[in-house]
């Protein structure tokens, strides 16, 4: 059961959700699993309109950007792509962490949320710093 959960979870955060047909990430997930969290095929794609709940649709809406974002032009130079590829990737964690300002209610998640804020927004200023110094 916890499983399954946890596949219907990665299920309503991943922009074009899980199927039978799609590959995943997911450690251990099995076809049947994903079928059963998702469906046979019949989820949400990057064009359709986000729920009406306010928190799910803001974590598509997160997911949907960081990993556009993630979608950088590889260079090849490890250091750079790894640079580029990370910035959006941390802003998706303030961005998440701004969702549980907003909306969660345990104060331990919340002080969480707030210290992921500020490490994630200071190694973005050092990661955007790093980039600029190279093209310069």
């Amino acid at each position: 059961m916890l499983r399954l959960l946890g596949y219907t979870a990665l299920c309503a955060l991943s922009p074009v959700g899980l199927s039978a047909q799609e590959p995943t990430h997911a450690p251990g997930l099995q076809d049947a699993d994903a079928t059963a969290a998702c469906g046979s095929g019949n989820h949400m794609a990057h064009g359709t309109p986000l729920p009406d709940d306010p928190v799910v649709a803001s974590w598509l809406r997160i997911n949907r950007e960081m990993h556009e974002g993630m979608s950088i032009e590889f260079t090849g130079d490890a250091d750079i792509d790894f640079v580029a590829g990370m910035i959006p990737h941390h802003q998706g964690a303030v961005e998440m962490a701004l969702v549980v300002l907003e909306h969660g209610s345990d104060n331990e998640i919340r002080a969480l949320a707030t210290a992921i804020i500020h490490a994630q927004e200071e190694e973005i200023a050092i990661m955007r710093a790093w980039l600029a110094a190279r093209k310069e």
